[in-house]
């Protein structure tokens, strides 16, 4: 008897220990709402399909006051010389960072607004705004003619995927004395970059810190640069 009870014991304990695997199926779906503001210039001439150049400004400009996205970049240039061409300036909320998704849509919008030649839309930005330039040139490397990312941080997801903009003309500008953005992201990413794009020049200031910004945006150069630049060419 002692032995039939040893052995029930034994089976039942084996049992409580036994594994198994159970297989499912999730099906969700998450809805992100985003807002943004954004500042439009619009060229003299309306009627002939003329470029489009979309600024990202950075950290210190984020906020309500649109009228902060014209104190760096293409806007403050206007605000003395002309640009024959739109320029568009969203305005990142705060608390938030640039979302390469929600300004590509924002782009299609003003696209499908204006009379703008989609074979000449360039992408640039400062410090946190040449982050979001970075990631959405890779996001939607089809979108653009040229880029022409300043001081700014870059993601490993472009350091990996650099091939991914072979075919974009690249301007990159950084200050050596940069102590807010190490000036080692734009050397790591131009090296990466001149291994398969061959349109790309790096440009490092001995004399400037983080805002090498200014030197870029005020001189007329870099728009006639972009203005030549056209994805059918």
């Amino acid at each position: 008897m002692k032995y039939k009870i040893l052995v029930v014991a034994l089976l039942f304990s084996l049992h409580s220990f036994s594994q198994s695997d159970v297989n499912g199926k999730l099906k969700t779906e998450i809805v992100e709402k985003h807002e943004l503001s954004y500042a439009l210039h619009l060229p003299a001439n309306t009627k002939e399909k003329k470029p489009l150049i979309i600024f990202l400004h950075g950290s210190g400009e984020k906020g309500t006051d649109i009228e902060k996205v014209k104190v760096h970049g293409p806007f403050k240039y206007l605000k003395t010389h002309e640009l024959d061409s739109y320029v568009l300036a969203p305005q990142c909320p705060e608390n938030e960072y640039w979302n390469e998704e929600v300004l590509y849509r924002l782009i299609l919008k003003i696209q499908k607004e204006n009379n703008i030649d989609s074979n000449r839309i360039y992408l640039t930005g400062l410090s946190m705004g040449a982050w979001g330039a970075w990631n959405l040139a890779f996001a939607h490397p089809e979108t653009f003619a040229a880029l022409v990312p300043i001081a700014g941080f870059v993601d490993r997801i472009p350091m990996i995927e650099n091939c991914k903009i072979k075919d974009i003309p690249t301007r990159i500008f950084h200050g050596l004395l940069d102590d807010v953005v190490h000036v080692d992201y734009s050397i790591a990413i131009y090296k990466k970059l001149k291994s398969c794009n061959s349109n790309v020049q790096l440009t490092i200031f001995d004399d400037a810190a983080h805002d090498s910004w200014s030197k870029v945006y005020d001189n007329p150069d870099i728009y006639d640069w972009m203005f030549k630049q056209n994805k059918n060419k």
